[in-house]
């Protein structure tokens, strides 16, 4: 059963202080309880912006780039405690106590770091295909093929688009992957820091250690075509989450918000708005 607890409206004086990398974001809506999106690898903060339109509805949206990725600052650095810490200063500076939080992949790792870090400013989570374990390498193609484009050379995006259908075959992938290409003063270069992602590639799938118990509500939403979380995944979520749920979409692989968007906001939305006991 959901347990209830006193809603913080402000935050607290003397609350933690990071110096933190600065992450770009978008807000949507105006409503007393805030959501936060957190994108994956190689992925944006525009990835989700109709999903984001939905939850403003019901609640103030702020979709989130990463360090490394979008508009957000570039580091050298990068782990799942430095992106956890990023986001306990986002929230500091916007003055935001509590907030539910959803994150897929490498935003789901960073959410379920940053819940056992700071328990106490999570209302709800959802975290989309992913579990806090050590993966085997999956994008040893895409990295390859995005250092190997010749992006001092390109003049437009469909130049860059034909390069990549050498390389990459699924067009989805493509033109998730040439989101990241931006108009510079002389051509175009990538808004996220390709360099620092694949110096911590290791590190963005290994595992994230949990240690403390989460009694408020969790969610996680899988694909039903994915293969990221397993049964034995699904014991160690019951381990650690008191008051979780599983819900494998239907139809949908790894990109559950993507494939079946409609799917995934109406379990989304339900899960959030559910009574706490």
């Amino acid at each position: 059963m959901f347990k209830s607890r006193e809603s913080h409206a402000s935050i607290p004086e003397n609350i933690h202080s990071f110096r933190g990398m600065k992450l770009n974001f978008k807000k949507y809506g105006e409503g007393e309880e805030t959501l936060l999106i957190l994108h994956g690898l190689f992925g944006m903060l525009d990835n989700w912006t109709t999903l984001a339109r939905q939850f403003a509805a019901h609640y103030t949206v702020y979709t989130i780039d990463l360090r490394n990725h979008g508009k957000s600052a570039h580091s050298n650095e990068m782990s799942y405690e430095l992106m956890a810490n990023d986001l306990l200063e986002f929230m500091d500076e916007h003055q935001l106590y509590t907030a539910n939080i959803i994150g897929h992949s490498m935003g789901g790792k960073t959410v379920m770091a940053f819940t056992d870090l700071y328990p106490e400013r999570v209302e709800r989570m959802v975290v989309v295909d992913i579990a806090p374990k050590r993966y085997a390498p999956k994008h040893s193609e895409i990295i390859h093929a995005l250092q190997d484009l010749p992006i001092d050379d390109i003049s437009s995006r469909s130049e860059a688009e034909t390069w990549l259908q050498t390389r990459i075959d699924e067009e989805g992938v493509r033109l998730f992957l040439l989101k990241n290409l931006q108009r510079t003063g002389n051509g175009f270069g990538w808004k996220m820091n390709l360099p620092a992602l694949v110096a911590h590639y290791e590190e963005i799938i290994g595992d994230v250690k949990l240690s403390n118990h989460f009694e408020r509500p969790v969610l996680v939403l899988k694909g039903a075509q994915s293969n990221y979380i397993d049964s034995q995944d699904e014991e160690d979520f019951e381990a650690i989450y008191d008051n979780l749920r599983i819900v494998a979409i239907p139809g949908a692989g790894h990109w559950v918000h993507a494939e079946q968007p409609a799917l995934f906001y109406e379990q989304t939305l339900s899960f959030l708005q559910a009574p706490l006991y």
